[in-house]
């Protein structure tokens, strides 16, 4: 059910959050990090590659992929391709990050998926996966009949919003796990970094809240434009 607020609204604050959030991580691993490294005998360098690419990639592009049917002002079908698109980006620029974790791990002789996080992480991006697969053979190529989209659609949208919803939870809960190891590491408690990551985790979480609103609001009035006409 939509909420009754048109869509366009939120889209704004959507496109403002996303914005912040993407600079803010890329601040925090490139200015308090050192940067961002495939090979490198620093290591972190290497881990830096997992936040930005897991908020830009999967939360932010997923984000913007998820509100593009209820904000773009245009037609059915160049939505739905831009829709399957910029997650078809979200989902490979989260495997990467996920990946890139590993690698930091395995090179640093740090053992791999022993905490909450990684375990939903791993279940995000395998449920992400299955979804965009779904998505593409229902509704893109070669496509359902009317009634298999029309059975599917809701819980297609509902699906859609549940792994997003994890996948933003656990973002979060990334960025509070890496900050506890800087803290514990001597990392200062009430520093300009860990202010920043917190507001950073705080930002994500606002952005993953307007990405549902502008899901649930009101789409435009034709049907040209909604939901409905997939």
């Amino acid at each position: 059910m939509a909420i009754g607020v048109k869509a366009l609204p939120f889209s704004f604050v959507v496109h403002a959050l996303g914005i912040a959030g993407a600079i803010l991580v890329l601040v925090w691993c490139i200015h308090f990090r050192g940067g961002l490294a495939w090979e490198s005998s620093n290591k972190n360098l290497i881990f830096n590659i997992h936040p930005v690419l897991i908020l830009i990639g999967l939360i932010i592009i997923g984000g913007e992929a998820i509100i593009s049917y209820k904000a773009l002002p245009l037609k059915k079908e160049v939505k739905k391709l831009i829709h399957l698109v910029l997650h078809a980006i979200a989902l490979i620029l989260g495997i990467v990050g996920i990946y890139a974790a590993f690698k930091f791990h395995n090179e640093s002789n740090i053992a791999n998926l022993y905490s909450l996080h990684s375990w939903i992480g791993i279940g995000v991006i395998s449920l992400y996966g299955i979804q965009w697969i779904y998505g593409f053979i229902v509704f893109f190529y070669p496509g359902g009949t009317a009634a298999i989209r029309r059975e599917s659609l809701p819980w297609h949208v509902l699906f859609g919003s549940f792994v997003y919803v994890l996948a933003v939870g656990n973002a979060a809960l990334g960025f509070l796990e890496k900050l506890t190891f800087l803290e514990n590491s001597g990392l200062a408690k009430y520093g300009s970094e860990a202010f920043l990551v917190n507001f950073t985790a705080i930002v994500t979480i606002l952005y993953g809240t307007f990405v549902i609103l502008t899901a649930l609001s009101q789409a435009p009035a034709e049907d040209d434009y909604s939901y409905t006409a997939i």
